[in-house]
């Protein structure tokens, strides 16, 4: 147990030393393995989970996912779908960040990147708020937090690392992250409603489009639709499996690109490094990761830790809430990939042993660290549209999400009390 504390605080004192957080897992995993066993038996663990992550069938679904994600921002699937949701939204006060909000939703839907999502519809969204006088706070404010839409809506490469780490059935996972996202979406939106009311001036309405127009707009999201249904579809109903769907996904946003003029051979080319690049840092990430974990179960500290919430006589629920409060304070510091990576193999053992599913487990946890991609000092959604869009302080964008945050706390709060929100689908599965 001793010998985990003092894991846990190398490993926090190296990422507040800026070194990348999978070298600090690593660093500490392999020497704390080291120290417990032999020098030799680290190599070898070292060597063999490297080997064995890179040649996983089941961690193939990760690049083809991303690949899926880069080729449906080149075809511009996004604009359309902010189109189409600023016929619906537009005329109201807000409306144009209820728009946003809504495509960011329907944009994850088919990238399943948080940080992609964000950085598109800065692009797409940011000049149309502007452009109708909204101010910098509510309009950077409804991207970088409908771009958390990214990490919970399917397909979402963090539910497939969580099902991968908990062995839990990653379509089921999927479906289950519908309804939480759909709740996402309906809490953010109240988060406009109010910031509008508070200030009417943040968010003047738009001109009002009629039903023709509205009906044009979504006719034109046809793509989305389809390519989410033949994606989801085909992983719902048993036809294929994660990673024949990730493939199906690819291949389809290949087309859409190229039929779209979306494409050239720079451009594929610029494609294909970007989702090597982020599927590299995703799996050293995940390498790290596990070598840290194997280190902590060595010590037997998840072990520990089950006896110790076993008698001391805490419910069930009082321990639900302390692990979702370590999140909040965790995301303050670790972006959203290592912390479940980090702190899954260390949770997930005690959450089974007091009976709960470890499926709705799953949704609350990358429900929490969600916010980790709003929250100071880190906000990786903040840091990437404070790149798209430098004119605006991250000050500013950081003072806009503050609504949104209250939002995704009072969301957590719904779906941690009704496990059934995120149950029910998975359910009808089978």
């Amino acid at each position: 147990m001793a010998e985990a504390i003092a894991g846990f605080a190398a490993f926090l004192l190296l990422a507040l030393l800026r070194i990348p957080l999978w070298v600090s897992m690593l660093l500490v995993g392999f020497a704390g393995f080291a120290y417990k066993i032999h020098l030799n038996a680290a190599l070898s663990m070292l060597g063999q989970l490297a080997y064995e992550t890179s040649m996983s069938y089941a961690l193939s679904v990760i690049p083809l996912f991303v690949l899926m994600g880069n080729l449906v921002t080149r075809a511009r699937l996004s604009e359309e779908l902010y189109d189409a949701a600023h016929a619906f939204f537009g005329h109201l006060r807000g409306g144009l960040a209820m728009a946003t909000i809504v495509a960011c939703a329907g944009f994850s839907a088919i990238c399943g990147s948080s940080l992609a999502t964000a950085a598109t519809m800065g692009k797409v969204a940011y000049p149309s708020m502007k452009r109708f006088g909204y101010k910098d706070t509510l309009a950077s404010g409804s991207i970088a937090a409908g771009g958390t839409l990214g990490i919970l809506i399917p397909p979402s490469v963090l539910l497939v690392i969580y099902g991968i780490l908990t062995q839990e059935n990653i379509g089921q996972l999927f479906a289950a992250g519908i309804l939480p996202g759909i709740v996402a979406t309906i809490c953010y939106l109240g988060a406009v409603v109010y910031v509008v009311r508070r200030d009417p001036d943040a968010g003047p309405p738009g001109k009002r489009q009629n039903w023709g127009q509205r009906l044009r707009a979504l006719s034109h999201v046809w793509g989305v639709l389809l390519l989410f249904g033949l994606v989801m579809g085909g992983l719902y109903g048993g036809i294929a499996t994660p990673t024949e769907c990730a493939g199906i996904g690819a291949g389809g946003a290949l087309l859409f690109a190229l039929a779209r003029h979306g494409l050239s051979w720079r451009i594929l080319g610029e494609v294909l490094v970007e989702s090597a690049r982020t599927t590299a840092m995703i799996f050293a990430i995940l390498i790290g990761a596990l070598i840290f974990a194997n280190f902590i179960n060595l010590t037997g500290m998840p072990n520990a830790l089950r006896d110790f919430v076993a008698g001391s006589g805490f419910s069930p629920a009082l321990v639900i809430v302390a692990i979702l409060a370590i999140y909040m304070l965790l995301g303050c510091v670790l972006e959203s990939l290592s912390m479940i990576l980090l702190t899954v193999p260390l949770f997930y053992p005690l959450v089974q042993h007091l009976g709960f599913d470890l499926i709705w487990f799953g949704i609350l946890v990358v429900c929490v660290t969600e916010l980790s991609l709003i929250t100071p000092p880190i906000g990786m959604n903040v840091f990437v549209l404070r790149s798209v869009l430098p004119e605006v302080p991250i000050v500013t964008v950081f003072r806009g999400v503050t609504p949104f945050i209250v939002a995704d706390v009072v969301r957590l709060a719904i779906l941690a009390a009704f496990p059934a929100i995120s149950l029910f689908l998975p359910r009808l599965m089978g």
